[in-house]
């Protein structure tokens, strides 16, 4: 890898408990328009959500925001009592492993790709990721990991397992899966095998043929908490398969009871990930009485200030 001059790390930033900000969502609810109000909507909504007893509380999110600070607020909700559920994707492991053990650096959508090629970074959004502290660095955590669960006789795993250890074994503060383990919140990846964490559960399985992953198990786990919970809630951030699982899994319990969603996604063209609530209350994933509210903002501009006006009431209460 040859080193870019003047590159600045990328720095896990956390939400501060501000009456500043309370008063600024507070005023962008009386502004009549346009996204200020669904900010404010979304804030307002997340908070009750919060502060309802027996609501079993859900987040989803893909994997580009933990390779951004935005980990930082990731990791408040967890440990400030949030979340209950995470569902992820498998980069959210593979960002989590690597931002905790090395740097990503600041860059920006405009650079030269085949240069960043060529000196050994790859770019995600406006990120840079040094090859080095990405590929072969996971892959030097997880074939021993790996390794280990398997000589305690080990031969099937779920991904909530698998998060579980990665969380314990990293035993960093900076790490979201640690947080995760420690505060008891399971994380599910029903795409594990989509990234570079699955990467090396493929390759150990070529040289351990009878090591299996049980998504079955974990699909019996998720169920298993919606069909138990008073009530259930979610924060969905962006879309895909993450958002998906989310609302399926709540589709049996005839859906979900609150629902917030943050996307930059239309709907026009039919994906999942630009679907609106209304749709999903169609399906019977969110109910018709569900309190709801939507903002379409790119989630890193945003969240902060969500998470804040909600950490600084709640503490105020």
């Amino acid at each position: 890898m040859r080193r870019i001059p003047g590159l600045k790390r990328v720095r896990d930033f956390h939400s501060p408990v501000s009456s500043e900000i309370v008063s600024i969502v507070d005023g962008m609810g009386k502004s009549g328009g346009f996204m200020a109000k669904n900010l404010y909507d979304v804030a307002t909504t997340f908070d009750s959500m919060c502060g309802r007893d027996g609501c079993t509380k859900f987040l989803s999110f893909p994997a580009a925001i933990v390779a951004t600070g935005a980990r930082g607020l990731l990791i408040d909700l967890v440990r400030e009592g949030l979340v209950d559920v995470i569902i992820t994707t498998c980069g959210t492991l593979d960002h989590d492993i690597a931002r905790t053990q090395a740097d990503y650096y600041e860059g920006s959508f405009e650079m030269d790709d085949v240069k960043l090629r060529n000196a050994g970074y790859h770019r995600l959004g406006s990120v840079l990721v040094p090859l080095q502290n990405y590929g072969p660095l996971i892959e030097r955590m997880m074939q021993p990991l790996l390794g280990r669960i398997y000589a305690e006789g080990t031969r099937s795993i779920t991904t909530e397992e698998l998060c579980k250890r990665i969380g314990r074994d990293m035993a960093s503060k900076s790490s979201l899966l640690y947080w995760a383990q420690k505060k008891g919140v399971p994380v599910f990846v029903p795409g594990i095998t989509d990234g570079a964490v699955g990467s090396q559960l493929w390759f150990f399985n070529e040289s351990h043929r009878d090591f299996k992953l049980d998504l079955i198990a974990d699909e019996k786990r998720l169920l298993d908490i919606t069909s138990e919970a008073k009530e259930t809630g979610a924060l969905v951030l962006g879309g895909g398969i993450s958002k998906h699982h989310l609302i399926w899994s709540n589709l049996l319990r005839g859906g979900l009871d609150w629902a917030c969603y943050i996307t930059t996604a239309s709907e026009f063209d039919g994906s999942l990930s630009g679907a609106s609530i209304k749709e999903a209350v169609s399906w019977g994933k969110v109910k018709v009485k569900a309190r709801q509210a939507t903002l379409y903002a790119e989630v890193t501009t945003v969240l902060p200030f969500i998470l804040s006006y909600v950490l600084t009431k709640r503490k105020s209460d």
